[in-house]
């Protein structure tokens, strides 16, 4: 086994605020514990909650590092003791609870996958964080069908694109909203089978246009706020819509008897604070039923921008601007 270095290059938050709060730095190389792995970082994806922790509104579990980064890809560099299934020297993309933004990385074992063989190790960073959250939500909890029709807020988002990908390969008919004609073409081209600019038209009157009345069997809102009892007027009978983030307001006012008359299911969940069992679950799933679809569908995320490391701040700048479609990815 190659001498590992005994400090690294990271990129860290040293006070909330702007983009400039992202510094590069120097930190001690991470140790994996017995069930972990250490990840030679090749590239890192940038995801909304980066931004969020920090601006300090997004604060890392217990014991998880401070350093930002959900996301990773690279080769496996060293195991933890009780470590079986994956060895020094393998191709992984791992979800992790923080870290990325840095040379090397640890991730449980459990959240690591496999590197799809067809694509590359930036293209692999930019699946675990949106991938996790699109098919735990979408597909275990609102239980998405083939044929359903699935109603994404922010088609262009990385959350967007990656369920529109999953969406099309799983069977279901897409409906996205996105804030410009250039970003509802985007989707377009990813697969929706219909584009609603949310600028210029009310979504629930296109959603039920596009459904011929029906409404959206499956709603991914990751808007909140005003949105909610939108999305209840959206919904088909027995509809379930997933609430995972809260960008216009943590507080909606809902009329319970529509609830009520379409027999409609909401629910919410956030990724990071879940254990490592639960994640480890998620993961395994993914590999069963979603990486053989990667892998035979030539799968692939849109990448808008990829940065070096040490301009962790310009990413997360243009994330802010929000002009980029797709993921936005770290070279490390």
């Amino acid at each position: 086994m190659s001498e590992l270095p005994a400090s690294i290059d990271v990129v860290q938050i040293v006070a909330p605020g702007g983009p400039q709060a992202l510094r590069p730095a120097r930190r001690p190389m991470p140790q994996p514990g017995p069930r972990e792995v250490l990840i030679r970082v090749a590239a890192a994806g940038v995801n909304r909650p980066d931004v969020l922790q920090r601006r300090g509104l997004y604060p890392p579990p217990p014991g998880a590092s401070d350093i930002p980064g959900l996301e990773v890809a690279g080769e496996v560099a060293r195991v933890g003791s009780q470590v079986r299934n994956w060895s020094a020297g393998d191709r992984v993309c791992a979800l992790i609870a923080g870290g990325g933004y840095a040379e090397y990385a640890v991730a449980p074992a459990v959240q690591c996958l496999p590197v799809p063989g067809n694509l590359s190790l930036e293209e692999a960073a930019v699946l675990p964080e949106t991938v996790f959250t699109v098919y735990y939500n979408v597909f275990q909890r609102a239980r998405l069908r083939p044929g359903e029709w699935l109603l994404v807020h922010g088609g262009s988002s990385g959350i967007g694109v990656t369920a529109i990908v999953l969406g099309k390969a799983y069977g279901a008919r897409v409906i996205v909203t996105a804030g410009s004609a250039e970003k509802c073409a985007a989707c377009s081209a990813l697969g929706a089978d219909a584009t609603i600019n949310y600028k210029q038209e009310d979504f629930v009157a296109a959603t039920a246009a596009a459904t011929a009345g029906k409404g959206a069997d499956v709603i991914l809102d990751m808007v909140g706020g005003d949105y909610i009892a939108r999305d209840i007027a959206a919904a088909a009978p027995d509809g379930r819509i997933a609430i995972i983030a809260t960008l216009g307001g943590r507080m909606a006012e809902i009329d319970l008897t529509q609830l009520m008359v379409k027999r409609l299911m909401i629910g919410g969940s956030t990724l990071r604070a879940q254990t490592t069992v639960r994640k480890g679950r998620i993961g395994a799933a993914l590999r069963r039923e979603i990486w053989p679809l990667i892998e035979s569908q030539s799968l692939r995320l849109p990448i808008h921008a990829t940065f070096p490391l040490a301009d962790a701040a310009g990413a997360h700048a243009l994330m802010e601007s929000g002009a980029h479609i797709g993921k936005i990815a770290l070279r490390v």
